[in-house]
C-alpha cells in the first residue's frame, strides 16, 4: 500500500484560496504582475473557472471564479475584502513596478518599515490586497518596541 502524505509535495500548511470575477484574466494578470507559473486549470462547460492553482515564488495559491449559489463571492461582490496576502519577494521595487505595470492600484507607497522591511500595499484590479515586501533587516525585540513606539508617535 502506498503512503499518500497529509500534505500534498509542493504545498504550504496554509493555502490563499482566492475568488474573483473574472478569473481567468486573474490568473494572465497574476503571471504579468508577480511572475506567476500555472499549474492546474479546470473550468465548467461555460467557461468559468472552477478551481486553478498558481505558484508565486515557492508558495501555492487556489483561484476560483465566483459561484455566488454556492457562497464563493469575489471581493467586489462583498464590497471589499478583510484579507490580505503578504508576499515576500527578492526585489520589492522591482515587483511593484511590474505589479503596477499589470494593473495593480497603489495603497501604500513602497518604504523602508520600522520592522525591517521595505513594504508597500497594492490591490489587484480584482479587489485582493497584496503587501508586497523585501526583507531588509532583522530587528531586535527591544529595539523592534522603540521603532515601534516612534512610528506611532509619528502617526504612521
Amino acid at each position: 500500500m502506498s503512503h499518500v502524505k497529509p500534505i500534498p509535495e509542493g504545498y504550504h500548511t496554509a493555502t490563499p484560496y482566492l475568488i474573483i470575477k473574472d478569473a481567468a484574466r486573474a490568473l494572465e494578470f497574476y503571471k504579468k504582475a508577480f511572475g506567476a507559473t500555472e499549474i492546474h486549470r479546470m473550468a465548467d462547460p461555460s467557461g468559468k473557472i472552477m478551481h486553478a492553482e498558481i505558484k508565486i515564488g515557492d508558495s501555492i495559491l487556489m483561484v476560483a471564479d465566483e459561484f455566488p449559489q454556492m457562497g464563493a463571492r469575489s471581493p467586489q461582490a462583498l464590497g471589499g475584502t478583510p484579507v490580505g496576502i503578504f508576499l515576500y519577494v527578492p526585489d520589492v521595487d522591482a515587483t511593484a513596478r511590474q505589479a503596477l505595470a499589470a494593473g495593480a492600484k497603489e495603497l501604500q507607497p513602497i518604504k523602508d518599515q520600522f520592522w525591517g522591511d521595505r513594504y508597500g500595499k497594492f490591490e489587484d484590479p480584482f479587489g485582493h490586497q497584496w503587501a508586497i515586501a523585501t526583507h531588509k533587516e532583522d530587528v531586535a525585540p527591544e529595539e523592534m518596541k522603540k521603532r515601534a513606539a516612534a512610528a506611532m508617535a509619528a502617526g504612521h
